[in-house]
């Protein structure tokens, strides 16, 4: 029986794939000497300390003149599209009422997946709220005294 070439690579494709798999198996299922760390109870993973950064003088006016004013006018819209109306795409209110639309359509699925995310864009405002007071209180700190 003859084979095609197409038949005959794809063979020789598998095998060599199957003789890999084989051949690194046994080096990756190798136990090391180390003792894996014990499970946390805590299901919100813990921050490591960090140490302080020393900025130049050009960095520090980089970072008080650029990047702190986009982040902070970043945050300010970002709150403004999660606490926007109806009207605003991608607000909660947006999503809420997608979600109502979708359910009068009788799109239960679609429906609730909007609602979930409404619920989880709400709960990102937090978040958002805590990054403001970081910017701001790293532009109190170290930036007025750059200017």
């Amino acid at each position: 029986m003859e084979l095609s070439t197409w038949t005959r690579r794809l063979t020789i494709t598998c095998c060599g794939a199957a003789v890999s798999v084989l051949a690194l198996a046994p080096i990756a299922s190798a136990q090391t000497t180390a003792t894996p760390a014990p499970p946390t109870t805590s299901t919100t993973p813990t921050s490591t300390p960090v140490g302080p950064i020393t900025l130049s003088p050009e960095e520090s006016q980089q970072v008080c003149g650029d990047w702190v004013p986009k982040l902070t006018a970043r945050t300010e819209k970002l709150t403004a599209r999660i606490n926007g109306g109806p009207e605003v795409a991608g607000s909660v209110a947006n999503l809420k009422a997608r979600a109502a639309d979708q359910t009068a359509k009788g799109h239960t699925a679609a429906a609730d997946r909007l609602t979930k995310r409404a619920d989880k864009r709400a709960g990102r405002i937090s978040d958002v709220n805590a990054a403001k007071q970081k910017l701001d209180a790293f532009n109190a700190a170290h930036c007025k005294a750059a200017k």
